[in-house]
């Protein structure tokens, strides 16, 4: 286990700067210099264990026991919403973001013209994160199992992580890109 949280703390800044891709390039050299096809390679890869994610919390809830409490009209109808809801965050933003700036392209160099600020981004600041955390919420209110909350609230406190890194990295580097582009606009007034 240390030796997996050393390599974890090798490939992220803790100090909120940064990703190691970001600063070192590693998977764009493996990719040979082609950071799109490195990035595209990331996306594939979160994407496969998303889906191994999803296959395990399925197998996991249908291991449990259900409680009868769960299984009532309201928590029903809830699971619905949430479920309904969560996929409309995270399929609109991913919309909105397409394949490079939903799979970390930022860290690639691929930035937006602007950080996205429209549905479903006005909502959250993080709508994939939280659209899967209430589709999580849902599946495991739809079989009624109190196992599911427990992971539910697992994947929360993950994302909630998560975001105390992403957030700032990301506001950094458009920060960053800004006064890049105002240091070049103030130079062709210049001349």
């Amino acid at each position: 286990m240390t030796s997996f949280l050393g390599q974890v703390v090798d490939y992220v800044d803790f100090d909120k700067k940064s990703l190691f891709e970001y600063h070192n390039k590693l998977l764009t050299n493996l990719a040979g210099g082609n950071s799109k096809a490195a990035c595209y390679g990331l996306a594939a890869t979160i994407f496969s264990l998303g889906l191994i994610r999803d296959w395990l919390y399925k197998t996991a809830l249908s291991e449990q026991p259900s409680h009868a409490l769960l299984q009532t009209a309201f928590f029903q109808a809830a699971a619905y919403l949430l479920f309904a809801a969560g996929n409309i965050l995270v399929l609109s933003s991913t919309y909105r973001l397409g394949i490079v700036g939903t799979f970390l392209g930022d860290y690639f160099g691929f930035l937006m013209d602007e950080i996205v600020t429209g549905f479903p981004f006005n909502v959250t600041g993080a709508p994939m994160y939280w659209g899967s955390t209430m589709s999580f919420l849902g599946t495991a209110l739809y079989f009624g199992k109190p196992a599911g909350l427990l992971l539910t609230a697992w994947v929360y406190v993950v994302y909630l992580l998560a975001l105390r890194y992403e957030d700032p990295f990301t506001a950094s580097i458009y920060a960053k890109r800004e006064r890049e582009r105002a240091v070049a606009k103030s130079g062709k007034k210049q001349k």
